[in-house]
């Protein structure tokens, strides 16, 4: 996986192991794959060890992965996948659902003018970015409604960088959309420390909902990824896929986020 320090992958991997402990096998856990020399020594240990099958999660080397567990011999189940891989089971969810619901969610709010604050350039984000400018368009809004900031890292500092550039817009949308919780809660931080009531003076969404989401100093509305059910999902499948051999049938799950509304979108009614 690519970084064991973000709680979707931390959650995803508690997944597998429930799995693993299902079948009374151990798990090992491998990260670091956006570097190549340190993705070929996980590979010759994965082999050498005669581990019995690899979960890979998607990330921005994901394509580099599976290619290289396909010359290897060792079975592989590819998480946090968008669409089917020929050859290989998967599990991913359904992220255009899930941008759907987050921006349909502040367009029922009366919200008009949304910031997407979006990543690097991963299948996940653009299609979190399509279900919203699906929400758009099929609420009868201009694209314009939709003003995207464009993000290197899916981390905290990067959302803090962001919501100072929206704090400096000249027409400041009313709400923002985050591509995951931790752009949000950088985003939160950046409001908090100008003065700014969220969601009064701005609403904010995430995604993923880890757990830091609803404990923030203004509890986060986030899109839920399933991540536990995922990794044991993902999990199942590779054993399957081990103890069955030719008679195992490739398959792609496909989960569905949920909506989880919280304090950052709805105000306080007066009393």
């Amino acid at each position: 996986m690519p970084d064991l320090a973000h709680p979707f992958f931390t959650a995803l991997a508690m997944g597998v192991e429930q799995a693993a402990r299902e079948a009374d096998l151990g798990v090992m856990l491998c990260t670091g794959t956006r570097d190549p020399e340190e993705e070929t020594r996980h590979l010759s240990l994965i082999t050498s060890h005669r581990i019995r099958g690899a979960v890979l999660t998607s990330g921005e080397a994901v394509g580099r992965t599976v290619a290289a567990f396909r010359r290897s011999t060792v079975p592989f189940v590819i998480a946090d996948q968008h669409g089917p891989q020929p050859g290989a089971c998967s599990v991913g969810i359904d992220d255009v659902t899930g941008g759907y619901a987050a921006v349909r969610h502040l367009i029922d709010q009366g919200h008009r003018s949304i910031a997407y604050v979006s990543g690097p350039d991963l299948q996940q984000v653009r299609d979190r970015r399509r279900g919203a400018v699906n929400a758009v368009t099929q609420a009868g809004l201009q694209l314009t409604a939709l003003r995207e900031l464009a993000c290197a890292d899916l981390t905290v500092g990067a959302g803090k960088d962001a919501g100072h550039r929206i704090l400096g817009l000249t027409h400041r949308p009313s709400a923002v959309f985050c591509a995951n919780d931790l752009l949000a809660l950088g985003v939160l931080q950046a409001l908090y420390e100008a003065g700014l009531k969220v969601p009064e003076d701005l609403a904010v969404v995430g995604y993923d909902d880890i757990e830091f989401a609803a404990s923030a100093v203004v509890p986060l509305t986030s899109v839920r990824r399933p991540a536990v059910a995922m990794g044991r999902q993902a999990g199942r499948l590779l054993v399957e896929e081990t103890t069955r051999g030719a008679d195992h049938e490739h398959a792609h799950v496909v989960l569905q986020p949920e909506l989880v509304v919280r304090r950052s979108t709805l105000a306080v009614p007066a009393r």
